[in-house]
């Protein structure tokens, strides 16, 4: 159900974001998995494009939301606020730019902590608490971030929990020649007209998301692969001496999780019905690679969260 739909709607977001066919995917298995991606590259690198691309081709008003070091809570929830009348005045709630659909928060790694813990309430609860009041999000609701791994200034480093509520860490890198020259060409014919994206009905999602939890279906052997690959990130000295020397704190059983829902998304998005072991190693890198916590050692070596997850593949083999 919606799989021609959805398709679509990948087709027409990559349109826009030349170079960049496996940052699209991943955006597109988190809107499937009913999950929020943080999105990392270096400015110019057409990640907030990404983001309006997926909300123009839902049809949906994109909510952005700037993040500064002077950010309030009540900038991002909304707040109370009295409103005068005839007969006395009353309070009422005004809503902030996080109740959309797709919200983007712009250089998450800007606000203070105060910021960051409303935005994380949000995220998880799928609801704000202001004045003692709770107030539901819309469905569905989807929090796409970005932020630039080189800047320092300015900046707040986000929590270990709040990372691990990203379902997807997506990196965005530089294109390659070819796609850069397509990119100088498709904006200068965006100058004269910009072509409208075909839109996707919101329910489109919401029913894609049903198929994805009621039709895929995942074996025992790989199963016991994803729970391999996560428990190997809390013991690494036990399955390679190498891994032991990298990894100073492994992932939590939110990392199966996300390996499971991730994982039966790219099947489905491919057309199947089960999950092979490709498919979780397929998407190993943006489930794991913000949800370890690297040695002193392998950070003085210049180790990346990357290169420790494909030593893991390497090193964890499919039982059975």
């Amino acid at each position: 159900m919606g799989l021609q739909e959805v398709q679509q709607l990948r087709a027409a977001v990559a349109g826009r974001i030349v170079g960049q066919a496996e940052v699209v995917e991943h955006l597109i298995l988190a809107l499937l998995s009913n999950g929020h991606a943080l999105l990392e590259g270096l400015p110019g690198l057409a990640k907030t494009r990404a983001v309006k691309s997926l909300a123009l081709a839902l049809g949906t008003e994109l909510h952005r939301v700037q993040f500064t070091p002077d950010l309030l809570p009540s900038d991002v929830t909304g707040s109370v606020v009295y409103q005068s009348d005839p007969s006395g005045g009353h309070f009422r709630f005004e809503r902030g730019p996080i109740f959309g659909n797709v919200v983007l928060i712009d250089e998450i790694n800007r606000a203070p902590a105060k910021v960051q813990s409303a935005l994380l309430e949000a995220m998880e609860e799928r609801q704000v608490t202001v004045g003692g009041e709770t107030h539901a999000l819309p469905e569905p609701f989807f929090v796409l971030a970005t932020q630039n791994p080189i800047e320092q200034e300015g900046t707040y480093p986000l929590p270990e929990a709040q990372l691990d509520r990203f379902l997807l860490h997506i990196r965005v890198g530089y294109p390659d020649a070819e796609s850069e020259l397509a990119i100088v060409r498709m904006v200068r014919s965006e100058e004269q007209s910009e072509p409208p994206l075909a839109a996707v009905a919101l329910d489109v999602v919401v029913a894609a998301r049903r198929a994805v939890s009621a039709s895929v279906k995942v074996s025992e052997t790989v199963e016991r692969y994803i729970v391999a690959l996560v428990g190997a990130t809390r013991a690494p000295a036990a399955i390679d001496a190498e891994l032991g020397r990298q990894i100073e704190v492994g992932a939590s059983p939110r990392a199966s999780l996300a390996l499971d829902k991730v994982a039966r998304a790219r099947a489905w998005l491919a057309g199947r019905d089960y999950v092979t072991a490709d498919d979780v190693r397929a998407i190993a890198a943006p489930v794991l690679r913000h949800r370890l916590i690297l040695a002193y050692d392998a950070k003085a070596k210049g180790v990346t969260a990357d290169q420790v997850v494909a030593r893991l593949l390497e090193v964890v083999a499919v039982a059975g």
